[in-house]
């Protein structure tokens, strides 16, 4: 087929940071093809109320009006029963977990998930969906370094889905095959998101590539091959979650300053401009394109219960001529720039409409 028509896409973890990135990047999210966004509340300060969640859902509405902007909160220690009564009551649609220290901005993230039980079970009784950044911060005491940081986390999954049997939980961007497995395992409350570039890069393409470098970081060949064959097999816990994570070019490179020890490379990799022409080429290099729909709509939509208006927002895509479908070395724009995932590189599908 040349041409492809898909329903209302809709990416269920995106970053559009703030201020100037912020002007920037949002308007990407339309562009790249994508219709509902799943927003990650990791700002600075990070979003922890719903007052404030709002107020940041109207500023993307007025940068992106043609965007369903779904909002999240970031768990921490102003989160609790009463907060999450509070935002469900006014749409805010779940709350993201970030252990301490494990990613960009999660200075303020969690170091024991016990003490939210209370906003766990109010979690459940209201429906909002708890999102985890599946990671247990490095340890070289305890040989837990970015490599093996994941697969240490889900024990705490399982844990979280045997004792919260009726909350809804996302294990966000997996990168293992034993998340894909521990996922498949656990009852149909538990699923879990795959980004375009986790099904393209493994740790090869990450060292000396710090466009590719992101959190949690790219693995072995057998845990990319896993993560196809989850799409593969058209499992509906299964769906996109970008992780889109713009960050100005200069933060992905060291600065050197003298007295001063070089800056650390920032975490992410961006993805929205092109986001569904990219799973459209990704997926059908690995044989997965009639899989399509489901993974970046349907599936998703299915679980979070954000159903498309069938029609209405429908995108579609075309297979790309010689000169078309490239993706540019940067995107600028006033006071803010950022350098894209495969820059350079030609897409086989974009959209038409």
């Amino acid at each position: 087929m040349d041409e492809i028509t898909i329903t209302a896409p809709a990416d269920f973890h995106v970053h559009v940071r703030q201020g100037k990135m912020c002007e920037l990047v949002t308007p990407h999210v339309h562009q790249g093809g994508i219709r509902t966004a799943y927003v990650m509340p990791n700002l600075v300060p990070p979003i922890s109320s719903a007052e404030r969640a709002l107020e940041y859902r109207e500023e993307l509405r007025r940068l992106a009006p043609d965007v369903e902007w779904l909002m999240t909160l970031y768990l921490g220690p102003d989160i609790t029963p009463e907060e999450i009564r509070k935002a469900a009551k006014v749409g805010i649609s779940g709350v993201k977990s970030y252990p301490r220290g494990v990613t960009t901005n999660s200075s303020a993230g969690i170091e024991d998930y016990g003490v939210y039980y209370p906003v766990f079970k109010a979690m459940e009784e209201e429906g909002l969906v708890l999102n985890l950044h599946g990671e247990v911060p490095s340890d070289p005491e305890k040989n837990i370094s970015v490599l093996n940081a994941e697969k240490l986390f889900l024990t705490h999954l399982r844990k979280l889905a045997a004792d919260f049997p009726k909350l809804r939980v996302v294990l966000e961007h997996a990168t293992t095959a034993e998340a894909i497995e521990c996922v498949t395992s656990l009852p149909s409350n538990v699923a879990c998101t795959i980004t375009a570039h986790h099904l393209s890069l493994t740790v090869d393409a990450v060292v000396g590539q710090p466009y590719h470098f992101c959190k949690p970081i790219a693995k072995e060949p057998r845990d990319r091959q896993a993560l196809q064959s989850a799409v593969l097999s058209g499992n509906p816990k299964f769906f996109l979650g970008s992780d889109s994570a713009p960050h100005p070019s200069g933060s992905k490179h060291p600065h050197i300053q003298e007295n001063a020890a070089p800056t650390a490379c920032a975490a992410g990799v961006y993805t929205s401009p092109f986001l569904v022409p990219l799973v459209a080429h990704l997926l059908e290099g690995f044989g997965a394109l009639d899989k399509l729909e489901g993974f970046v709509s349907s599936h998703g939509r299915t679980f979070y219960g954000v159903p498309a208006e069938k029609g209405k927002r429908d995108v579609r895509l075309r297979r790309t001529g010689k000169e078309g479908g490239m993706v540019p070395g940067l995107i600028r724009g006033e006071g803010a720039e950022v350098v894209p995932f495969w820059a350079g590189k030609q897409l086989g599908w974009e959209i038409i409409s």
